[in-house]
């Protein structure tokens, strides 16, 4: 006697199905249609997780080159600095200081300025 696979290809395909939830039309009731968008869009999801790290790292940036002209010095100038200057502190802490602490953000300039002259 043979086991027919009947019950495995439904939760497959109930699994697909439930991914597609939501999709317009064909997209979310047919599996065959469903398992090409869920696979299409389970690797734009993956993309996007890539892309969003890059844009924040972006942000940062702007954000420590805008605050570091209005200290005088340029963003590449200021990371120089800062690295000669033995300060070990990441892009994201960088931006956060500039925003919320001004004074502080100048006091790490003016350390940068200082490491630059050297």
């Amino acid at each position: 006697m043979r086991i027919k696979g009947g019950l495995n290809a439904k939760k497959k395909h109930n699994r697909v199905l439930k991914l597609a939830k939501g999709y317009r039309g064909a997209r979310s009731k047919q599996y065959r249609v469903a398992k090409q968008s869920v696979m299409r869009a389970l690797t734009e999801s993956f993309k996007g997780r890539r892309e969003r790290k890059r844009q924040f790292r972006q942000l940062w940036i702007a954000r420590i080159n805008a605050a570091a002209r209005m200290n005088g010095l340029s963003y590449s100038k200021l990371m120089y600095g800062l690295k000669s200057a033995g300060v070990d502190m990441n892009r994201k802490m960088l931006s956060e200081v500039a925003i919320a602490d001004p004074e502080g953000f100048a006091k790490l300039c003016d350390t940068a300025k200082a490491a630059l002259n050297k």
